[in-house]
């Protein structure tokens, strides 16, 4: 069973069809890509996953689980945590503060100190930081404290929006060597990214998704070698 079932997802915004009757899968510990242009609808099927958006027709499954009847943060209680487009930080807390609130669902204290500790190894520059304000970080810094803040509620199933977006190619690499690192440690990880070379070279399988459908799947060596993702999307 996968851990994640989407089945003929549509999300609307008013009279505006973004998400077209999508369907796609994500198993246990496994790394999936959704890859596509801008307006694409990659975000506002994250976003519908999550618990943000309302889908207007459609189906949700996690873990066995009917999601359509949980609010967002019943969610992330249950395994499901998204890192959204643009960050989402708190930038008036400090950047241990935002990690304190990345366990808000959890009572285990001895594992939330452990899980902080973890992160401050996994993140060397959020461990430097851990009193700084986290509005005050640089660009990549605020991505790796929203990654981190989002672990901290140990998730089963990490939703990953963009998170190379802006970023110096420095940075970039480091935050898909972090990725890299998170689903080795057993975390499934949907991964929704523009840079699309590097989405299938750490991913199991892909989705193209164009204008609200999906139009191609399979594994991610197969859609790298394809001709039209190749034309499309990796500048080939």
């Amino acid at each position: 069973m996968n851990l994640l079932e989407v089945r003929d997802l549509e999300v609307r915004y008013g009279g505006i069809q973004a998400v077209r009757g999508i369907s796609l899968s994500v198993g246990e510990g496994e790394l999936v890509s959704l890859i596509g242009a801008n307006g694409a609808g990659k975000t506002s099927t994250l976003g519908a996953i999550g618990g943000l958006l309302k889908p207007a027709a459609g189906s949700l499954r996690y873990a066995g689980e009917d999601l359509l009847r949980l609010p967002a943060h019943e969610r992330v209680a249950r395994g499901l945590a998204l890192v959204p487009e643009g960050r989402g930080i708190f930038p008036r807390l400090t950047v241990l503060e935002n990690l304190q609130m990345g366990a808000y669902s959890r009572r285990d204290r001895d594992g939330i100190r452990a899980d902080l500790e973890r992160m401050l190894a996994l993140f060397p520059r959020l461990a430097e930081r851990r009193l700084q304000l986290a509005g005050t970080l640089s660009g990549g810094e605020q991505q790796m404290l929203a990654i981190a803040r989002a672990l901290m509620s140990r998730p089963r199933l990490l939703l990953l929006d963009e998170p190379s977006m802006g970023l110096a190619p420095i940075l970039v690499e480091q935050i898909f060597a972090i990725i890299r690192q998170i689903v080795f440690e057993g975390v499934a990880l949907l991964l929704v990214e523009q840079n699309a070379r590097q989405a299938l070279e750490i991913a199991s399988r892909a989705y193209v998704m164009e204008s609200g459908g999906i139009t191609l799947s399979g594994s991610a060596a197969e859609l790298a070698a394809d001709p039209r993702v190749r034309a499309a999307y990796l500048g080939d």
